[in-house]
């Protein structure tokens, strides 16, 4: 499988220019791609001497240099070498080969000093824990025995710890440990696996743990003896705050339900799922049947949270009821930092594992945020003195069941920054400021495209600031000056507001770009369609996003024909009530959808008061604000009628219980569920919500099985995106928006199209609005799209 940022693939471009000047005797090669803080200078200095080369290799600011004394076809055979060779976390864009000025190199040596000018480099992403590391953190024998910070070429903190580049000790937040006479013997040794590992560092000279003890943060060089007191809080089934890779996490027995229901009531975070980490592999495979695919994305250098359907073993060991409420799948990890392996080495059970914070603000990453926010969630803090300088969460990816559609839910720990799978063409600097829940930004700079760690919901101040504190960290280390910002439309979003501010104090020019025109133009770059001779559809649906008319989309078909973006259908606008209370109350969307359809509308009485009802008759009778086509919402109006669901507590929790009981059905039943709510009629460019969700009522009083109406509402929708796709007469579409993280809706595309017409999906990024910022810049990139000085009017309710 092929996880974004870290595919080792043959798919670089190789330059050899063969003019080489008379009696020339040195030769360059110069690499670009993930080739820095992945043990490519160990690898090149053991060739050359194992091939009896004089030279020298460096990392720089443009990638990975080597000087040759040597003839062309020595120099041929030595890039042959490094290319068959190259390190497993490397991912080789482009190399070249030419001629040089002659220098005389007297040996072979690693070169520690930039000479370019320009930056034009990929960050590498933080490595989990590899299998040589985690075996010398469990030998008693081994000197870095229970070491909570054991590194190598292969694994540990990179993206989280640099200051600048090129990835370099003293560029890092490494810079504070001074190598110990046997580590830097280690560094120095070519013949040592840690020859040259830039985080290298071991108990004498390395991190040390910081514990909480009477409001504030002490040291304890002794790691056993925080580490037993780690184990035996979580072991009488308290709460612990530990300093993982990004940022501080929250541990406790997965096992126990009362435990987990303490985590929640101090967090505030009342049912949205958490993520369970497992000791090791085996153990997982003890209590679920783990698909080849699942194994792999769990095994993978990212050590993402994989969700994972729930089986009734898994349910016998850890508190799935209590984990994962009314939902049928669980998300499972393994330890990816040394830490976190000595502890679940230590307790042997499940643990919960999920951010620190408060919920919906962003993951707490300092010694100081820990001692004011977790001293009441938490009964024990471990931190440490390594900093964190760009904080992130961890990353989570699901499967389509059917199909094994990889889903990313949430793009950060492992995997961000580097996005190598599109190359601009215009050579400025540009900056993409994304959207305002599940925000990104992403940046254009020296042909490379860098897009930022998930950085939360910017509705509140931390994150504000978080976000903020990210984007100035990161074009300080590409050392970049943006020529152009790009942002959304919407007047409010806090990313917009950032981006009117920097225009204007730096006198950029600054390029807006509809949200749902963002997201199609992110999945076309991503699927390489942009060049497409053909017509190609994009459906895009999402919770909200405001459209060019100043209503609410997010139920939109878009056709991409000859470099233009053109809203084609959509569905039908109903009322948005009360702004942002809609999205956390399913039955306000329901009362909008079916405002004028009586008698259908009588029975939603008896889910409001009568101080309520009569409210909100007034709003609707009296309505001339914002209207929205909103699929998100026409999913949580669905939910409210067949699951009872009015009001949620985190987001995304109606559309998550609904598909939870359709995939239930189709699993058990059928993918073909053989009726849908529409006809093959032309619908006039507007989608009829309000006979879509009477369709459900008329369902209910025939006494049909909620389970089954759930399943035929989304194979419904695969099949209006076939009537609409037949309308257009399209042969290939794309698919963007926070509804398709629906693994069972994806499926069901599929499905209907299996063998018809190529459906395409995100790859790399998450279909949510985390992929806004790089459709920004896709947008501007290939001039899709231009709403210049554009102002539009929100009317609140």
């Amino acid at each position: 499988m092929e996880l974004a940022a870290t595919i080792s693939s043959p798919g670089y471009k190789t330059t050899l220019q063969k003019e080489r000047p008379a009696a020339a005797d040195t030769w360059h090669i110069h690499i670009k791609g993930l080739v820095q803080g992945v043990g490519f200078r160990p690898l090149v200095y053991a060739l050359a001497k194992t091939a009896h080369i004089n030279g020298e290799v460096r990392n720089d600011r443009d990638g990975l240099h080597i000087s040759l004394n040597s003839s062309q076809s020595e120099a041929e055979e030595f890039l042959d070498q490094i290319l068959y060779n190259a390190p497993p976390l490397s991912q080789i864009t482009s190399c070249q080969l030419h001629p040089s000025a002659s220098v005389m190199f007297e040996d072979f040596s690693i070169c520690t000093q930039s000479k370019s000018i320009e930056t034009n480099l990929w960050i590498p992403p933080d490595f989990a824990l590899c299998e040589a590391c985690q075996s010398e953190i469990l030998d008693p024998q081994n000197r870095r025995f229970n070491y909570p910070f054991i590194t190598c070429t292969q694994c540990g903190p990179r993206f989280s710890i640099l200051k600048q580049i090129p990835f370099e000790r003293h560029l890092t937040t490494m810079q504070a440990f001074e190598l110990c006479p046997v580590c830097r013997k280690e560094y120095e040794d070519p013949s040592n696996r840690r020859f040259f590992a830039q985080t290298i560092s071991c108990p004498d000279c390395g991190v040390v743990l910081l514990v909480a003890r009477n409001g504030e943060m002490v040291p304890e060089k002794n790691s056993a003896i925080v580490l037993s007191e780690m184990i035996s809080c979580l072991l009488q089934g308290k709460i612990v705050a530990v300093k993982g890779i990004g940022g501080y996490l929250l541990l406790t027995d997965a096992t126990r339900s009362e435990s987990i229901e303490r985590l929640r009531q101090r967090k505030h975070r009342p049912a949205k799922p958490l993520a369970v980490m497992f000791p090791s592999m085996e153990e997982l495979l003890n209590h679920t049947t783990l698909k080849d695919i699942e194994k792999e994305a769990l095994s993978s250098k990212e050590v993402p949270i994989v969700l994972i359907p729930l089986h009734d073993k898994l349910s016998a060991l850890v508190a799935t009821d209590s984990i994962a409420p009314n939902l049928n799948t669980l998300g499972v990890m393994l330890p990816y930092a040394p830490i976190l392996q000595l502890i679940a080495a230590g307790f042997k059970k499940p643990l919960v594992a999920t951010s620190a914070n408060i919920s919906g603000s962003p993951i707490l990453y300092t010694e100081a945020q820990a001692l004011e926010h977790l001293s009441e969630i938490a009964d024990l803090i471990v931190g440490n003195n390594r900093e964190i300088v760009l904080p992130q969460d961890d990353s989570v990816l699901r499967f389509s069941e059917k199909q094994e559609v990889p889903i990313w839910l949430r793009r950060s720990r492992g995997v961000a920054p580097a996005f190598p799978f599109y190359t601009p063409q215009k050579k400025e600097t540009v900056l993409g400021f994304g959207a305002l829940l599940k925000s990104s930004f992403a940046l254009s700079h020296t042909g490379q495209i860098c897009i930022s760690p998930y950085l939360g919901n910017t509705d509140g101040y931390d994150a504000q600031q978080t976000y903020l504190h990210t984007q100035e960290k990161l074009l300080t280390c590409l050392e970049a000056k943006p020529d152009a910002l790009v942002c959304d439309l919407h007047p409010q979003y806090f990313s917009t507001i950032q981006a009117k501010e920097k225009a204007e104090k730096e006198q950029l020019y600054l390029f807006m770009v509809q949200h749902h025109k963002a997201h199609f133009a992110a999945v076309l770059a991503e699927n390489n369609l942009l060049d497409s001779k053909q017509p190609v559809l994009g459906v895009i649906w999402d919770g909200t996003g405001i459209g060019e008319d100043g209503q609410l989309w997010g139920g939109e078909f878009f056709t991409y024909e000859e470099g233009q973006i053109i809203r084609r259908y959509y569905f039908d606008y109903f009322p948005q009530l009360l702004g942002d209370k809609m999205a956390t109350e399913p039955r306000l969307s329901a009362l909008s959808v079916l405002q004028d359809c009586w008698p259908a509308y009588e029975p939603l009485k008896e889910k409001f008061t009568e101080t309520e009802w009569s409210l909100y008759q007034k709003m609707l009778d009296n309505h001339n604000g914002i209207q929205t086509s909103s699929v998100g919402r026409v999913f949580d109006a669905a939910a409210s009628l067949l699951l009872g669901i009015d009001k949620q507590s985190y987001e995304g929790e109606a559309a998550m219980r609904l598909e939870a009981v359709a995939n239930e059905w189709c699993r058990n039943h059928s993918y073909d569920v053989g009726e849908s709510y529409f006809t093959e009629g032309a619908h006039y460019n507007r989608i009829p919500v309000a006979s879509f969700i009477q369709g459900i009522l008329r369902d209910l009083r025939k006494g049909a099985d909620r389970d089954f109406i759930a399943a035929k509402f989304h194979f419904s929708l695969a099949h209006l995106i076939e009537i609409i796709s037949n309308h257009l007469q399209v042969t290939e579409m794309v698919c963007s928006g926070g509804v398709f993280q629906n693994a069972l809706l994806v499926d069901l595309i599929l499905e209907r199209f299996a063998g018809k017409k190529k459906v395409h999906f995100h790859k790399h990024l998450s279909p949510n609005d985390e992929n806004i910022s790089f459709g920004q810049l896709v947008a501007y990139d290939r001039d899709l799209y231009k709403k210049e000085n554009n102002s539009i009017t929100i009317t609140n309710q």
